[in-house]
């Protein structure tokens, strides 16, 4: 099976299997899966409650920018979800 290019205007999603949540012992976003948890960073947390599949990279990293009041986010948020499609985080739906 090929992979599917990733570029702005993908829409990631989180993948089966994996759930995405507010843990507040841990003060954190957390990916749980039926193993265990990890524990995500506030960019990671940030950036993986936008992955709905239907918003794209580049609203995504928009929306990022004016939350945060900031520029320049572009490549981190792709180098990011690259990373989380590659754990098998996210998926970018067909």
């Amino acid at each position: 099976m090929n992979a599917i290019p990733i570029d702005v205007m993908s829409r990631p999603a989180i993948d089966r299997g994996f759930r995405l949540q507010w843990e507040p012992v841990q003060n954190a976003h957390v990916l749980l899966y039926p193993e265990g948890m990890i524990k995500l960073n506030t960019s990671a947390g940030e950036i993986l409650k936008r992955c709905d599949g239907g918003t794209t990279i580049a609203d995504i990293t928009a929306d990022l920018e004016r939350a945060f009041s900031t520029t320049g986010l572009a490549v981190d948020v792709m180098n990011f979800v690259s990373m989380a499609v590659a754990k098998k985080w996210l998926k970018i739906p067909s």
